[in-house]
């Protein structure tokens, strides 16, 4: 993939846009969905269906710098364990609700910090979780680990309530480079924490790495990514660093005069993502690689990929449950979020409800442009006879919406009888594409950069 000129005529260096884990985008959420909206829609759900389930534990030791995340620092134990009583708390709520026979098809935890919890604590949280809803037969429950915040007796609490597949956040591994986000974290560590979750079976091990951090150059984000290598995780997320002060605090700590130019971060991106294919990872979408046997590359290869909050997944479950403050559930009938304040979250289960406070309810061509959106993020391809099969759209309106972006980015996209299609050398430009089939006012929020 080269820098194509055209590339910088239409803006790629200058655009804000989404990242589009979900449509419409969570700064469009509006206070008409509630806990009652939350309700009906679990109850809606099949006997005997698969979900996922996400929860979320917003508590780190320490505040990184570079992180935009929900999550608050704690040096003591006790809001910790108040918060996994809640969850649990909230664990009991949706077992009310929950139709018989649910599975799940995917477990997650996520934060914040979720090892920073005791083995007494992960054990007990485990064990209620299942006690709703057991694992499905191929279900995969994965971790968020923090290397500077595990041991082995979280490791083993960890693996003995089955956790498959474990999550390293690396960032990069150039000291000066951790300094400057907040985030130092040793590669023999690292290292060190990915030998000994792989020592306990755990099958799949991802990592995520990001791009456009200050003080980084070619040369810094290839030593980072030959060492990260060498750890031959299943998946990495390449993730384009979000500089958005105006939205995180803390990192207004970072020095801004210190970050690469739009220009800089593409190449930085180009320099990783040829490390990652050269040595044999499946590239993923726009910021993901998977080795081969990985089932995020074999969904790739099925046309089955999915993008949700966290990312790309292979999770076909038509629902995503979250708990936790913050967390964003996902129905066919659309999202629902809870708070974000632990403490209003906490209030709302305690008094016997969910914390639900906003949320979108699918109306008019959402579901339409949604899937589009996601099969340009997954495939840089939309279907045309899939859109006529699935949706009750007509074939002048799918002709319509295709020369709409076809008239602004002229030859970088093309149209055929097959459908919509990105090539190669306009990856880039994927997330920009996309917004011209959003119908919401992206001016609305302040998205971060387009590369």
């Amino acid at each position: 993939m080269t820098h194509d000129p055209q590339l910088a005529r239409l803006g790629l260096f200058d655009a804000r846009v989404p990242r589009y884990t979900s449509y419409p985008t969570a700064p469009h959420f509006g206070t008409d969905v509630g806990p009652g909206d939350f309700v009906q829609w679990i109850e809606a759900l099949p006997e005997r269906s698969a979900v996922s389930l996400y929860i979320h534990v917003p508590f780190c030791r320490r505040l990184c710098w570079f992180c935009a995340c929900r999550t608050q620092g704690t040096t003591s134990d006790d809001p910790v364990i108040a918060y996994v009583e809640t969850l649990k708390t909230e664990l009991q709520l949706l077992q009310r609700h929950l139709p018989k026979g649910v599975t799940l098809s995917r477990l997650h935890w996520g934060g914040g910090t979720p090892t920073l919890l005791s083995p007494d604590l992960m054990r007990s949280l485990a064990d209620a979780v299942f006690a709703v809803a057991p694992m499905a037969v191929d279900g995969e429950f994965s971790v968020e680990i923090d290397p500077n915040e595990i041991d082995d007796a979280r490791l083993d609490a960890l693996t003995a309530a089955g956790m498959n597949r474990a999550s390293i956040g690396v960032q990069d591994f150039d000291p000066l480079i951790q300094k400057a986000i907040g985030r130092e974290q040793s590669y023999t560590l690292t290292r060190d924490v990915a030998e000994r979750i792989r020592d306990r079976g755990v099958a799949s091990l991802n990592a995520d790495i990001l791009y456009g951090l200050p003080f980084q150059t070619g040369p810094r984000i290839s030593d980072s990514v030959q060492k990260l290598l060498t750890l031959s995780p299943d998946r990495v997320a390449l993730y384009g660093y979000a500089h958005v002060p105006w939205m995180s605090r803390r990192q207004q700590m970072i020095p801004s005069d210190e970050m690469p130019s739009p220009e800089e971060r593409l190449s930085l991106f180009e320099t990783a993502r040829q490390l990652f294919l050269w040595d044999g990872y499946v590239e993923v979408g726009i910021d993901h690689f998977a080795k081969p046997d990985d089932g995020m590359a074999k969904a790739l290869k099925a046309g089955t990929l999915r993008r949700n909050f966290q990312g790309y997944t292979d999770d076909t479950a038509p629902v995503l449950i979250g708990l936790g403050a913050s967390s964003i559930s996902r129905f066919p009938q659309g999202f629902a979020q809870n708070a974000s304040a632990t403490a209003a979250h906490t209030k709302a289960i305690r008094a016997g409800r969910f914390s639900v406070h906003k949320g979108h309810r699918f109306a008019g061509e959402d579901l339409l442009r949604a899937r589009i959106i996601e099969a340009l993020m997954c495939d840089f391809f939309v279907s045309r006879a899939e859109l006529l099969r699935d949706f009750e759209v007509t074939p002048s309106q799918v002709e319509a919406l295709f020369q709409r972006a076809a008239g602004e980015f002229g030859d970088m996209v093309t149209v055929s009888e097959e459908g919509f299609r990105i090539p190669e050398r306009a990856r880039p430009l994927t997330r920009m594409v996309a917004r011209t089939f959003d119908a919401y006012d992206s001016a609305k929020a302040k998205h971060s950069s387009a590369i």
